[in-house]
């Protein structure tokens, strides 16, 4: 993203429409229509003061989308709430060290975010199920479909996480691993708990670099939907973790993200495909 040199503070932002939050606004211990703010989850040191959102947010699409329990939830659902919807997947070791974070937000904001994680396991639902439960996971989780995919695109790399304010619209977009504080000072503005958090507005990069603590979901060059689901996963495993040899100190997938013109990875990438569809014979 590229920064236009614009900075608001909270209530500014708010008379703009950046975001409209829910209740009475309030400093950093306010008073909400409901009641007291909620005492922030994580400490000040990483709760930065200043946040991010882009100039130009996008309306979420009509979506429905049925959680693991057979709930089904629609973009009407959404409104009035700030919503974090987090691409994630039980092979992802990125997207299991975020979650016990979100679960944090999730049990401190019921009256203000909600969260929804959507798996991009490609394999039995049940593993997902298990494993949300041994996590004790306290927000829905859906199963990624095309209709979601259309809805979020742009998924290269997990987790993804993108932000919508509560009048439905797309203000953020993180890949990779963030600092929970940054997820909780947009929680904080966006839902009017704490109008002394500063905003800059930038221009949405949809073409940023692959962060280091994401795991890559698509290879450009490479044609993985060949696989079966099992040989996918254990193919995005070993590109996320082997490392090109060209001398960039980046894994394979990261590579290809990263420079796609890159004579070493795509070939090296090819063998490790060949060698999963080998060994699977």
């Amino acid at each position: 993203m590229t920064t236009r040199g614009l900075s608001l503070s909270g209530a500014v932002a708010l008379s703009v429409g950046v975001a409209i939050g829910c209740g009475t606004p309030g400093g950093p211990g306010g008073q909400t229509a409901t009641g007291p703010a909620p005492v922030p989850v994580f400490a000040a040191a990483v709760r930065p003061g200043t946040i991010q959102l882009v100039a130009d947010p996008s309306p979420l699409p009509a979506i429905s989308m049925q959680d693991l329990d057979g709930r089904t939830i629609t973009t009407d659902d959404l409104y009035g709430k700030v919503t974090l919807v987090n691409f994630w997947a039980t092979w992802c070791g990125p997207c299991r060290a975020e979650i016990p974070d979100l679960i944090k937000l999730q049990a401190r904001y019921p009256d203000h975010l909600q969260i929804i994680g959507v798996s991009a396991d490609e394999g039995p639902v049940q593993v997902v199920e298990d494993f949300a439960t041994a996590y004790g996971i306290n927000y829905p989780i859906v199963m990624s479909t095309p209709e979601l995919n259309r809805a979020f695109p742009g998924v290269m790399a997990l987790p993804t996480s993108f932000i919508i304010d509560p009048e439905g619209r797309v203000v953020q977009t993180h890949i990779g691993l963030i600092n929970p504080g940054v997820l909780e000072q947009e929680t904080r503005f966006l839902a009017a708990l704490d109008l002394d958090i500063t905003v800059d507005i930038v221009d949405e990069n949809q073409h940023g670099l692959l962060v280091n603590a994401a795991q890559a979901t698509e290879i450009p060059g490479l044609d993985l939907t060949t696989l079966t689901p099992e040989q996918r996963t254990t193919a995005l495993q070993r590109l996320n973790q082997e490392g090109c040899t060209c001398g960039c100190k980046l894994t394979l997938a990261q590579c290809r993200i990263n420079d796609s013109s890159c004579g070493f990875s795509l070939p090296l990438a090819e063998q490790v495909v060949a060698e999963i569809v080998g060994d699977s014979a």
